[in-house]
């Protein structure tokens, strides 16, 4: 008796995560495509029936989401998506540009043949994707996908898992500037300047790549403080 009562906590305990790391994921990507603007209260029941999870299960996910500064929760009022300025979006990028060269510094130094094979496949798939969504201004989510996979590839080799993990949460927040801006870049030969990234790479010149990387976020970011919802100066989403 003893053990099919351990089995069926243990088979609930399971159950509860699986549901906490799937209402994670799908607040997330509605807080990363804007689908839930900055500064919107996330009220856990209507998360909940909207999902389809428990209440625990999103309550929890808020809380990953919180430590991820995705949401922020506040005594007595619960949950709202985080809010994104102009100033934010600075400190961000230039934090962005220090922990990316470190990661590059360390794949270059480290990465072999395959790290190679997985850099020069990520931007063949990136390269052969058209960045806007036919006539209109919107970002190709296919494309913002493989654009994530060739940032992640070229750092892939880095050897300090910490870094990784904090280049994952800074390219995140970097994601939900430039969905909430909906911009493609116009004007912009973005492909080239991930063409000069992967031959800095191939090369196995730091210097240069680190140069790379930096003129790229730069140009992304004053892309995105250009646009209508971040050039007011404004905080956007301020309770």
């Amino acid at each position: 008796m003893e053990s099919q009562f351990s089995q069926a906590g243990a088979k609930t305990q399971a159950d509860a995560r699986t549901q906490t790391d799937a209402a994670y994921a799908a607040l997330r990507a509605a807080i990363l495509s804007c689908r839930l603007e900055p500064g919107a209260k996330i009220k856990i029941n209507d998360a909940a029936a909207e999902f389809e999870f428990s209440p625990g299960a999103v309550r929890e996910a808020l809380s990953r989401l919180a430590a991820e500064r995705m949401a922020v929760a506040t005594a007595q009022k619960g949950f709202t998506v985080a809010a994104i300025s102009a100033e934010e979006l600075i400190d961000l990028t230039k934090t962005r540009i220090a922990i990316e060269q470190l990661c590059l510094r360390s794949a270059i130094a480290r990465g072999d043949v395959e790290w190679e094979a997985g850099i020069l496949a990520a931007f063949h798939r990136l390269h052969r994707l058209p960045i806007g969504v036919r006539a209109e201004p919107h970002l190709n989510p296919a494309w913002s996908a493989a654009h994530n996979a060739y940032h992640a590839a070229l750092a892939s080799a880095c050897d300090s898992r910490w870094m990784l993990t904090i280049r994952e949460m800074l390219y995140a927040q970097s994601e939900r500037y430039r969905n909430l801006s909906k911009i493609a870049r116009p004007g912009r030969d973005v492909d080239a300047e991930h063409k000069g990234l992967l031959d800095a790479c191939l090369a196995r010149d730091a210097a240069t790549a680190c140069k790379r990387i930096e003129a790229h976020l730069t140009r992304t970011m004053e892309i995105l403080l250009a646009s209508p919802r971040l050039s007011a100066g404004r905080r956007v989403g301020r309770m």
